[in-house]
This record gives C-alpha cells, structure tokens and sequence, in this order.
C-alpha cells in the first residue's frame, strides 16, 4: 500500500515525482514545493521501493499515475536516484498520452559499483530487496530501454562516504554512483551539481536546474546560483 500527494490547478503543467530506493515521498517535500511555487500540478508518491522489482513497483504506482494522467495538461515525471528506473519502467508499459520529459537526479543508468561490491551481503539484500539486486552494472547494461521521449539528467559530484567515493566508485561520482553513470544515450542534456546523492533533492542549484528543463527541455548553461 502507498499513499499519493496531489496538488494543482486542473490546467497546469503536470509533475509525478518518485523517491529512491529505501526513501520515502517526503524526501522530495522541498522539490514539491518549488514545484508549486513556479506553476506546475504534483503528485508525490510514496511506494513500496524496497519490497518488489522494478518492474512489479512500476505496475503499483499505476492507478495514482494514470488518474493524474487524465488532467488536460502536460505530464512529467522528476525523480531520484531508482525512482528514474521507475519512471522509464513505467513509461515503456504505460506511456501516458501527454508525457512531455523526465528529469532525473543521481539515477544509476549504467548501475552502480556500490551496488556490485555488495550485493551478495545480507545486510544489502535485506535492506534494498528485490530492486536492489537490479541496480548493478551487469544488471543495468542488459536492461538498456528505448529513449524516445526528452530526458534530463542530473549528477552529482559531492560525496560524504569516503571509502565509496575514493575506492569504490569511478571518479567523479556522488557518493553512490558515478557522474559516468547517470548518463544515458539519446538523452536531451546532462548537467554536473554540487551535492551528494542524499542531497540532490534538496539541492537549490538542482532544483534550480530541473525547473528550467521542464520549462525549456534544456538545463541552463550558465551558472545558477
């Protein structure tokens, strides 16, 4: 079971927004407000990250999704970290008519060595569950989708764990997955914050950043301060 946050005028532009694995909806509060703050409808959604494969939670957030999807107006979807794989999970089964673009912050496209070096822990499994095991390199590189839609991507190159940040992860990375491995191919843009990974949500600069691509389908080029 999970609950939605829905917010907004019938007419304006529409954002799904989708946490990251093991996080809940009120990661993303302070994205929602800024959200709302320069005109765009929300629905924040807290699902079930650490219980089902990707797929399986793509299939949950449906219901909330598609009566959303239903407003007269411009669809996008902005999430962190797994919450991307969510959203193109999604997409490639329920393509919504309206869909406009994604954004999405420290999402590990091309997976994540963290995830690699410890996965066959029980501390890993029991803490991350099934979509989990689905954030590896290996995992990732033979679940690439088609990219027919605009897409932003978002990395950050700040970290507070040491030992995964020096030893673990290709540099620059945000502490859980390198900038190398946000990136997809076909995407629209990539812009490089400073902010971790925990901290992409709540970072001005990204923020900043992801209101000007859904606004121009472009990050800005100069510097957001």
């Amino acid at each position: 079971m999970h609950e939605a946050s829905e917010q907004g005028g019938a007419q304006c532009p529409g954002v799904v927004l989708l946490h990251g694995i093991a996080r809940t909806s009120a990661s993303l509060k302070r994205f929602e407000r800024a959200l709302q703050a320069t005109g765009f409808a929300t629905l924040n959604i807290d699902y079930a990250s650490r219980s089902k494969p990707i797929a399986a939670l793509a299939d949950d957030i449906h219901r909330e999704v598609a009566r959303f999807a239903e407003r007269d107006a411009p669809l996008h979807f902005v999430a962190h970290s797994m919450g991307g794989l969510v959203a193109r999970a999604y997409i490639a089964k329920y393509r919504p008519p309206r869909l406009a673009g994604v954004v999405m912050l420290g999402t590990p496209n091309g997976g994540s060595e963290v995830a690699d070096l410890l996965r066959g822990t029980w501390l890993y499994r029991s803490v991350y569950g099934p979509a989990g095991l689905e954030l590896t390199t290996a995992t990732r590189t033979n679940t690439r989708l088609a990219l027919d839609y605009p897409v932003g991507v978002i990395a950050g190159n700040r970290f507070i764990d040491p030992v995964a940040g020096f030893f673990v992860l290709p540099k620059p990375n945000d502490g859980r997955v390198s900038v190398q491995s946000t990136m997809l191919t076909g995407m629209a843009d990539h812009v490089v914050v400073k902010a971790s990974h925990t901290g992409l949500p709540r970072h001005a600069v990204a923020i900043a950043q992801t209101i000007a691509f859904l606004r121009d389908g472009r990050f800005r080029s100069v510097p957001i301060t």
